[in-house]
């Protein structure tokens, strides 16, 4: 695929990562393959992970084709560019076409990057996970990467205002081993298996973060933070989910 779109985003975000001072903790990287699919699956806390869950796989030199939801792709600002990074739209309302180009995409020799938990996680605590991940890395013989990323939410999360400007921020990105699911194999067990990776990833992010003042919002409850907890969110999930479906 022509690159044209993708080295310059990289670069202006680098960029702006410095003016911004962003301070980043990146480790793992390795275990990202620097040729050959994978399904590069990340946490999700905030409406800019797939660009620091992209960031992961800069040292190894790859490209993450993210799935993303179709509305993003019809936006006047981030759709072209989506669209030319070769990101993949995900109508959730039929996704089997999605689905398609992924794996396509995956026997290509590309990365494919998937947030598992299809929404944004209030609770900043990993949500129960779907399973296409783990159905696409059988089905195209690729490997799996858990990635947990920490600090993204403190910019731009849900029901929190954006804070773009916000300097000094430090990033957490963690890269865990692979996980090579083979055809024939429990799906199920996977599943479990990526969740408790994803979960031990994300709390050794949290636990060993730079800055753990208590009662921030943007802290799990759990870690003495106000955050939503786990049934919380889920709640606030159900009622933005019904509130949704009676506009429509």
């Amino acid at each position: 695929m022509a690159e044209i779109v993708y080295p310059p985003v990289i670069a202006a975000a680098r960029t702006l990562f410095r003016v911004l001072d962003y301070r980043f903790h990146l480790e793992g990287a390795s275990n990202i393959p620097t040729s050959g699919g994978a399904v590069l699956v990340s946490n999700h806390v905030s409406y800019l992970d797939f660009i620091f869950a992209g960031f992961a796989a800069v040292p190894s030199k790859r490209l993450v084709r993210f799935m993303a939801k179709e509305g993003v792709f019809t936006h006047r600002i981030s759709g072209p560019l989506m669209r030319g990074m070769h990101h993949i739209p995900v109508d959730r309302g039929a996704g089997a076409s999605s689905y398609a180009t992924a794996l396509r995409m995956l026997k290509a020799g590309e990365v494919v990057g998937v947030f598992a938990e299809a929404t944004i996680s209030r609770s900043f605590t990993v949500k129960d996970i779907k399973n296409g991940a783990i159905r696409m890395a059988m089905a195209t013989k690729t490997p799996i990467i858990p990635v947990a990323l920490w600090g993204s939410q403190r910019i731009w999360t849900k029901g929190r205002p954006r804070q773009l400007g916000l300097r000094h921020v430090p990033i957490t990105i963690l890269v865990g081993e692979p996980i090579h699911a083979q055809r024939g194999e429990d799906v199920n067990q996977h599943v479990t298996d990526l969740h408790a990776r994803m979960s031990a990833l994300v709390d050794r992010a949290q636990r060993t973060y730079p800055e753990i003042p208590p009662g921030v919002w943007w802290q799990p409850a759990h870690l003495g933070g106000t955050a939503p907890t786990p049934e919380e969110a889920a709640a606030m999930d159900q009622a933005e989910a019904e509130a949704r479906a009676k506009q429509a």
